[in-house]
């Protein structure tokens, strides 16, 4: 996957409206708490966007019902390994194409890039995402932008 088609695809991932809020109070709460903080990273249009939202995301997960708590589960193990494949290859998210890499990224780091990014771009996950979308507009009555 190139880099500019791995920044399209956190890209789109980062503007789709995330409106599932399925759980009770805690989790509409925690979505409710969140809303600003996630609107202001989509609003900034930054390629990194799921990066940035991925601690938001966690807390999500970690007060999800169970209905959607594996929808959560794959979003979030999906972004965790984009961010770990970069961290681990010492590249920044924000700069990094894979059709002119950083000089010395060796050829593992490179692919297990690529990988994660392909995983995160995979109709499972857009599934989970659009599963999470509706649990929380079906649960807490509103959607969440991001």
């Amino acid at each position: 996957m190139s880099g500019a088609r791995t920044g399209v695809v956190v890209a789109v991932l980062a503007v789709l409206p995330l409106a599932g809020c399925g759980g009770g109070n805690d989790y509409c709460g925690t979505v409710g708490e969140h809303q600003s903080q996630l609107g202001s990273i989509a609003r900034s249009g930054d390629r990194t966007a799921l990066i940035q939202a991925l601690p938001i995301f966690e807390d999500l997960q970690s007060t999800a019902p169970d209905d959607v708590a594996d929808d959560w589960q794959l979003l979030v193990t999906r972004i965790q390994a984009l961010d770990t494949a970069l961290k681990n290859a010492d590249v920044d998210p924000a700069t990094y194409d894979a059709k002119h890499p950083p000089a010395g990224l060796s050829a593992g780091n490179r692919s297990l890039i690529r990988r994660a990014a392909a995983q995160l771009a995979a109709s499972d996950t857009q599934q989970a995402l659009t599963t999470v979308q509706q649990e929380v507009l079906d649960v807490c009555h509103e959607p969440l932008e991001l």
